[in-house]
């Protein structure tokens, strides 16, 4: 159907898809929301009206179902694709979202109500092997590379622990010992450009003997590192730096395979975003207190009870019918007496119902296939 951008706005079509895509969880649901036009196909109608259906009667038995937990991961693909590295929110972000896909699919397949069409959407695609198992073993859940990411990996971590306790005793070793308590501005130990540091008053400079490394803003204080650690800080530093280029070893090995598998995956993401436009179009009609309209193979409308979905308060029903008995129908009446009203919701829900989404009017209401609708409504006639 061609429903162009005036007659969407005359209409109130465009505030629907709105409302639609805040509904939505994923930022591409949105998208499909935004970008819904009317189907001038009868099959594509009916589909769109029972997936539309399906998906109230899931939230309806399941009100808790939904995608969540996937994620916006089409950058992160992208990025992969053009050679770059992930970091290790970002590749848990990837497993989030192969995670929901696993757990949405198995629970329409196991589902003692059969939805065919959404179900048929999630069995058209399949998780890559192995990559969430290998993701959840190398990442940690606070988005961090685990210790068992790898051998090398652990045993650095290990090391650097050693490090940093021996650095440590020997720094508290000096500010237990009585001869340095008059030298220390605090007994603390901190950290100045990754070395572990004690602060010195500055009258000790010379008397304390070690590396300084910053200094407090009144020049009072100086942050020194003892020469009795500075070897033990040097070692650490260049495990640090093995500890480093291994997480990025492992960083790049994971996002080669996410490359490996990218198309694959950015279909799992299509297929949630398409159940998550869905189960919005069901949270839509629930809103409205709508339902499917039956479809008729006739250029017809039959509206019982129909509602403009946009206004608020109380709403007087239409009943009308064109298209059966007639195909022309005056309307008359005083100002302020629901000329356009009646005018807009006839026009708005032929176009709801062509895309896919329930009409708020009673279940025996009746909508054909149009090819055009249009309306010259003025400004001034805005509802």
């Amino acid at each position: 159907m061609v429903l162009n951008e005036r007659v969407s706005g005359k209409l109130g079509f465009d505030k629907i898809c709105e409302d639609l895509a805040n509904l939505c969880y994923l930022p591409r649901a949105k998208e499909l929301a935004m970008s819904l036009k009317p189907y001038a196909s009868f099959e594509l109608v009916k589909e769109a009206l029972e997936q539309t259906s399906e998906g109230k009667e899931l939230l309806r038995l399941n009100p808790l179902f939904s995608i969540r937990g996937a994620k916006e991961i089409r950058n992160y693909l992208e990025r992969v694709l053009r050679g770059g590295i992930l970091t290790p929110e970002e590749l848990l972000e990837i497993r989030d979202t192969l995670k929901a896909s696993r757990f949405v699919k198995r629970s329409l397949r196991e589902s003692k109500t059969p939805y065919p069409l959404l179900q048929g959407i999630m069995d058209q695609v399949d998780n890559p092997k192995g990559i969430e198992e290998e993701l959840t073993r190398r990442i940690t859940e606070d988005g961090k590379v685990a210790d068992g990411a790898s051998s090398t990996l652990a045993e650095l971590r290990k090391s650097i622990q050693r490090l940093q306790n021996r650095i440590r005793e020997t720094l508290e070793g000096i500010l237990r010992s009585p001869s340095y308590q008059k030298m220390l501005q605090d007994p603390i130990i901190t950290q100045r450009s990754e070395r572990y540091v004690v602060p010195i008053k500055q009258e000790y400079r010379h008397a304390f003997s070690g590396i300084v490394h910053d200094q407090s803003a009144s020049g009072a204080t100086l942050y020194i590192e003892p020469m009795t650690v500075v070897n033990l800080g040097n070692e650490l530093r260049e495990v640090t730096l093995k500890e480093q280029r291994e997480v990025q070893r492992i960083l790049s090995l994971l996002s080669t395979q996410i490359e490996g598998e990218a198309d694959c995956i950015a279909d799992i993401h299509e297929a949630l975003a398409k159940v998550d436009f869905i189960l919005a179009k069901a949270r839509l009609s629930e809103e409205m207190e709508g339902g499917a309209p039956i479809l008729s193979p006739k250029r017809e409308i039959s509206l019982v009870q129909a509602r403009y979905p946009l206004l608020t308060g109380k709403v007087v029903p239409l009943t009308i019918e064109l298209g059966n008995r007639f195909d022309t129908v005056v309307v008359t009446g005083p100002n302020t007496g629901g000329k356009t009203v009646a005018l807009k919701t006839i026009g708005l829900l032929a176009a709801m119902a062509q895309s896919g989404l329930h009409i708020p009017a009673e279940s025996d209401s009746k909508i054909g296939i149009f090819s055009q609708i249009f309306a010259d409504i003025g400004d001034e006639q805005s509802v």
